[in-house]
């Protein structure tokens, strides 16, 4: 990912939840566990794809649902846990992502593939 964009900080957000998560769950040290990379991975993955690039709503807030049924479950688990930790850990970053969740979604979304 290059330069300073909107898919740039989200893919900083969803790293440092999974990394909170993975930290407390799963009792991993310093890196993530198999676990939670293939899960960081994937989130990259789906970033990089996102059609929206700058004008992209928070996943939550998306009517395009890119995530595989599985992995949209394994995420919403990790930001349930680590969404309130990140005021005190990354205040400034937990402050940019919930201006992001008040972004509306673009008006000419359509639906997704489901990939």
């Amino acid at each position: 990912m290059t330069g300073h964009s909107r898919i740039e900080r989200e893919a900083k957000t969803i790293g440092v939840m999974i990394e909170i998560y993975c930290r407390h769950h799963h009792n991993a040290g310093r890196s993530l566990c198999d676990d939670c990379r293939k899960l960081f991975d994937y989130a990259l993955e789906r970033l990089e794809k996102c059609p929206f690039r700058q004008a992209k709503p928070t996943c939550a807030n998306c009517t395009v649902h890119c995530y595989n049924p599985a992995m949209r479950q394994n995420v919403r688990e990790v930001m349930r846990y680590a969404g309130p930790r990140m005021a005190w850990r990354h205040p400034v970053m937990a402050l940019r992502h919930m201006q992001d969740k008040r972004r509306k979604p673009p008006e000419n979304q359509s639906k997704g593939d489901g990939t």
